[in-house]
């Protein structure tokens, strides 16, 4: 969400999340919410669970993470989704099995959303743009005077004045 003020952008993932709870409340029979307000209280939440907790939960299981090539961190986030159903009257998670159905939703809308408002990160991008690294030398060919290739310029925004990371 580049170009977005920091509020608009919150505002936005926490309307793509509430969405995500909602569509989860919808369609799996163990998760539900009374009403809006609890809806909101679930989001924000969450929001903060993420923010803080779950670094510290991935950092700790990230051995296991690793070895369930990601799917651990669906595990983190059903324990996350429990705990805030724990803390939150109105809102309710009947079970584990509930809680990772809930977060593969949650996960899933999140992902498309995002993407299309514009907040997941680039993974690849076809072309070059202006200050990328040149591509390798041919086999065999030399820089000037036939010595070592040129160097490659290395991209430093603060002097180039971009800021597109490209991952």
């Amino acid at each position: 969400m580049k170009g977005r003020h920091p509020f608009v952008t919150t505002l936005l993932r926490w309307g793509i999340n509430a969405l995500g709870i909602f569509v989860a409340a919808e369609i799996i029979p163990g998760i539900s919410f009374r009403d809006g307000k609890s809806l909101a209280i679930v989001v924000v939440m969450l929001g903060l669970f993420n923010a803080f907790l779950k670094p510290l939960l991935v950092l700790f299981a990230l051995p296991f993470v690793i070895m369930t090539l990601g799917v651990g961190i669906l595990f983190i986030n059903a324990l996350l989704l429990l705990l805030a159903a724990e803390i939150v009257p109105g809102f309710g998670v009947e079970g584990f099995f509930a809680a990772f159905l809930g977060a593969l939703v949650v996960g899933v809308i999140n992902l498309v959303l995002g993407s299309l408002a514009g907040d997941m990160p680039v993974v690849m991008r076809h072309g070059r743009r202006r200050g990328a690294m040149p591509p390798p030398p041919e086999p065999g060919r030399r820089g000037p005077e036939g010595g070592r290739p040129p160097a490659a310029r290395i991209h430093r925004p603060d002097r180039d004045h971009e800021d597109v990371i490209d991952i």
